[in-house]
């Protein structure tokens, strides 16, 4: 897998919209639920898509807050896997009820 240059990450996350920072080699975005039940729901969410798609985040969850990095750790940075999981991690936020 490429992995894409910065300016390359800032125009796929502007074209496609994605609510994802660019981090240091990584993409980040943080979700915030009501409570713990409904961060941990949102978790095994985004788990069941990462097993379809064959790739990983590292996921961080602190009460309500969910902490989502992704990066191709085996190429060493961003590239197209993980903006094609983030848009499919923010289709999944987008359908989240109100207040959520």
């Amino acid at each position: 897998m490429t992995v894409l240059d910065p300016a390359a990450i800032d125009a796929e996350l502007a074209a496609r919209r994605l609510g994802w920072e660019r981090g240091d080699n990584e993409l980040v975005k943080v979700v915030r639920r009501r409570n713990f039940a409904e961060a941990l729901a949102f978790v095994n969410a985004v788990g069941a898509l990462a097993e379809e798609a064959n790739h990983h985040p590292d996921i961080d969850i602190r009460w309500n807050t969910v902490t989502l990095r992704l990066s191709t750790h085996s190429a060493g940075g961003v590239t197209a896997a993980d903006l094609n999981l983030a848009a499919s991690i923010d289709e999944l936020d987008a359908g989240a009820p109100e207040g959520s």
